[in-house]
């Protein structure tokens, strides 16, 4: 069985800065539009199995949502899918926030 990790918003900011690395949105619309961690690509989690194999594939994938919670379910996901260097946001975009580090706004593609 494939599994995931968890990883910090801290840790995160080192991720995105030494290596390549999806980071995948899975809230709601209604959600987003408030601000978003920037360069995430956005799939709510309920589009996830019908999005999946159409993102862009990286070495490391990153999942986060408001709290951490639907996100977990999406690493799970991915990681059961044979993804490898899978990781869910500890907290969301909550402990983003927290951390006092930017969010963008949301554009439609």
């Amino acid at each position: 069985m494939n599994t995931y990790s968890e990883t910090s918003a801290s840790d995160l900011i080192t991720m995105l800065s030494d290596r390549e690395v999806l980071l995948v949105d899975v809230r709601n619309i209604d959600e987003v539009v408030r601000g978003m961690i920037a360069n995430a690509v956005h799939v709510p989690l309920a589009m996830l199995p019908t999005k999946f194999a159409s993102l862009p594939k990286a070495t490391t994938t990153v999942f986060y949502c408001h709290s951490g919670v639907r996100s977990a379910h999406a690493a799970a996901y991915a990681a059961e899918l044979g993804s490898k260097d899978v990781y869910n946001l500890t907290g969301g975009i909550l402990a983003w926030g927290r951390a006092g580090l930017p969010f963008v706004d949301y554009k439609a593609a």
